[in-house]
């Protein structure tokens, strides 16, 4: 499927999705009490409060007349789209078609490699296209697995966190970080559509996890900024780490994942105390 076809088709698959969670009730449309074949919003029913017209609003869902940006505003509305699932509809509906330049694999920015070598105190990753782990420093291979021990193809963050057993323990609510990863990468095919690496990285997790299978076909999305990780660590104990995404102006797919723990906190402990375990494993 090329880049144009692929943008259609999952511009009709989020649009779809986002109906079918609504009922008119939510969005102040009376009821019929008519049964209806299909949960959720009619098409008639979203054209009606995007004011547009229902074969217009048809044809946009079937890939067969692009959206102008007002029609996605109204849409964007109709829909109750929150922030993020109306940047990812603007995404789609202005994406240009056409077969998108390959591009190379990605290596890790200097100035990023710098900033991970200075970070001592605190687990960071180097994060790129599709949760790609590029770079790491020592405490982030201690807290999570051994990077420089697993194959390149290998070393993507969605994908421990679903295939390998130690990484998803790690996790305390294992399936709200994974619906969240899943979140995320589903932005990320908004950007690239017909990339390899990502029809790889999706068909080996569909295969292989009936989880991520459910989740990548409800299409919700998320941008990475901050949030917190509740973590049980076979070595550290219970920690509780706040996380924050800095950006690379540079190369906007690459992308600096630190985590740090309250001040004083039994984590911060946990943290100090998994430093000088790794350090003590290093000597050996």
């Amino acid at each position: 499927m090329g880049t144009a076809d692929a943008q259609r088709n999952e511009l009709g698959e989020f649009l779809r999705t986002r109906r079918a969670e609504l009922t008119p009730a939510d969005v102040g449309l009376p009821d019929s009490g008519a049964l209806r074949r299909v949960p959720g919003l009619r098409r008639e029913e979203v054209a009606q409060l995007a004011a547009i017209s229902t074969d217009y609003y048809t044809r946009v869902e079937q890939g067969r007349l692009k959206a102008s940006e007002p029609v996605v505003a109204a849409l964007a509305r109709a829909l109750r789209l929150n922030e993020d699932q109306t940047v990812y509809l603007r995404g789609l509906a202005t994406k240009r078609g056409g077969r998108a330049p390959r591009r190379p694999a990605q290596r890790v920015r200097p100035q990023l490699q710098r900033l991970l070598d200075l970070l001592s105190e605190a687990p960071a990753l180097v994060l790129g296209r599709h949760m790609d782990v590029l770079a790491w420093n020592s405490l982030a291979a201690a807290l999570v697995t051994d990077f420089s021990a697993l194959p390149q193809a290998e070393r993507n963050y969605l994908r421990l966190a679903f295939l390998d057993p130690d990484v998803r323990r790690l996790f305390t609510d294992w399936e709200s970080t994974a619906r969240t990863c899943v979140a995320y990468l589903r932005m990320d095919a908004m950007q690239y559509p017909d990339d390899p690496r990502l029809a790889a990285l999706v068909g080996e997790l569909s295969v292989k996890d009936p989880d991520f299978r459910v989740w990548w076909a409800t299409h919700d999305v998320a941008h990475k900024a901050c949030g917190t990780k509740a973590l049980d660590h076979p070595v550290a104990g219970a920690l509780t780490l706040d996380w924050e995404i800095l950006g690379c102006t540079t190369d906007p797919d690459q992308q600096l994942m630190v985590m740090t723990a309250a001040p004083g906190s039994s984590s911060e402990e946990g943290l100090r105390f998994l430093a000088s375990w790794r350090g003590a494993e290093a000597t050996q």
